[in-house]
């Protein structure tokens, strides 16, 4: 299914009133009031932003951006989708907010709708108010359910910037911050950059399962409570697993009793062109690898009100029949939030927005970021991906696969953003994680952008 092209409203915007003089008030107020994350503030220069619709941001002097970002890859059903703006309408009209300790109509059917397509082996949802404490009450659930403390987590990982969460973190996020108890890291696989000397991703992921095996044995199996995994790890540069691994990490938990949780906050909700990411990933002719618990935010409303949550499977479910779980917030499962989320999800649905997802990444982008890597081999050293989630790993020197110097990725992000496209860069990576509608035309004016920006170096 193609989804057709979506393009700005320009009436909606002159709706607006666009006005320079708002959009260098907006900046002023910003850098005069607010502070911002992962940031030295005296050298901040924000964008402003006006509006969106679809693949596409503007600002108030009405110059475009196709959004190859989905800002923090996480507005996967795109900018304001009028199916999600109409829901939080509706809900705000009947019960703006109410105490997660009531029933209400519209948080019950975001967990159902959650449910659905999480699959049969997963029976209740708890609700946060974002990723980060999606993770943080995921390792909480599972200390509880274990009497074990100890969480081990990937180096090249991100799980949110909270007490436990930014510990389990690998990258260097965590470094400053490392407050919390009983964490431990590993390395995952990566074949393109591995630490174990392998020549295949399948050597590559026997040899990182050896690796995690000796951890656990290492630190001691009954003292592990859990293995807290992104499926696919995302901004550490989107890694997808090699086949058999995620079924090697099932079989070590069941093995030594440890509760495994899959963090999809960046991949879930149709960014690998599945629902979830693990859906996605099973092996040909083998089974879905399902996990004990999975955290989730961004895409399941793609971020038109802040929530998140983890997704529990009956057994740990029951472990809280006739004992209390301590762990509560203010705003889980808050109406507009949940409103947010049924009008998404049935959005995505109806509309074939997932399939959109499969179909533009195996068929469009994967087959692009092939051919630019085959025009730019001296710096483009891997394309990997799936769905609308991929990245291109950048190289000063293709043979030694030495990462490119932060100014070359200064120059990228200068260049693009002068074409007209706003790209997401980590480290020496640039991702290409475009909202899960953006159509074909879309992809080829992106991958031209693209083409121009290496050109230019």
């Amino acid at each position: 299914m193609t989804l057709e092209p979506t393009t700005p409203d320009t009436a909606a915007r002159d709706t607006a009133a666009l006005d320079s003089e708002d959009g260098q008030l907006a900046y002023e107020l910003d850098r005069a009031h607010v502070f911002h994350s992962w940031s030295a503030q005296a050298a901040l220069k924000p964008m402003v932003i006006a509006g969106g619709l679809a693949s596409t941001v503007w600002d108030f002097d009405g110059n475009e951006y196709l959004d190859f970002s989905s800002q923090l890859v996480n507005v996967n059903i795109g900018h304001q989708h009028p199916a999600v703006v109409a829901a939080i309408h509706a809900q705000v009209d009947v019960l703006a907010t109410i105490a997660p300790a009531t029933a209400n109509l519209a948080r019950g059917q975001a967990a159902s709708r959650i449910l659905e397509r999480a699959g049969d082996e997963f029976s209740k949802v708890f609700f946060t108010n974002g990723g980060a404490d999606a993770n943080e009450n995921a390792i909480r659930l599972a200390r509880l359910h274990t009497g074990r403390d100890k969480v081990l987590s990937m180096y090249r990982s991100y799980h949110g910037n909270t007490g436990a969460a930014v510990v389990a973190t690998g990258d260097w996020r965590r470094v400053p911050n490392q407050y919390a108890r009983g964490h431990v890291h590993f390395f995952g696989p990566f074949s393109y950059r591995s630490e174990f000397w392998s020549e295949s991703p399948v050597e590559e992921g026997e040899r990182a399962l050896q690796h995690l095996r000796r951890v656990i044995q290492s630190e001691g199996a009954t003292s592990i409570a859990a293995i807290l995994i992104e499926t696919i790890p995302g901004t550490a540069g989107v890694l997808v697993p090699p086949p058999g691994y995620l079924a090697g990490v099932r079989a070590l938990a069941d093995e030594f009793g440890i509760v495994l949780i899959f963090d999809e906050v960046m991949a879930g909700f149709g960014r690998t062109g599945d629902w979830f990411a693990f859906q996605s990933l099973a092996d040909e002719g083998a089974d879905v690898v399902v996990p004990d618990l999975i955290t989730f935010a961004k895409g399941v409303n793609s971020g038109y009100v802040p929530v998140g949550g983890v997704i529990i499977s009956p057994s740990i479910a029951a472990a809280f029949d006739d004992s209390v779980f301590p762990g509560g917030l203010t705003y889980s499962g808050h109406p507009l939030a949940m409103a947010s989320i049924v009008g998404a999800l049935d959005a995505m649905e109806s509309e074939g927005i997932v399939a959109n997802a499969k179909r533009v990444g195996a068929d469009v982008i994967g087959p692009g970021l092939r051919a630019l890597q085959a025009k730019h081999p001296s710096i483009i050293g891997e394309v990997r991906g799936v769905g609308v989630f991929w990245a291109l790993d950048l190289v000063a020197d293709a043979a030694t696969r030495e990462p490119v110097a932060p100014a070359v990725i200064a120059a990228l992000k200068k260049s693009l953003l002068a074409l007209g496209l706003l790209p997401f860069f980590a480290d020496n990576r640039l991702h290409v994680v475009p909202p899960c509608v953006v159509t074909d035309d879309e992809v080829a004016r992106a991958l031209d952008l693209y083409d121009q920006a290496f050109s230019s170096l």
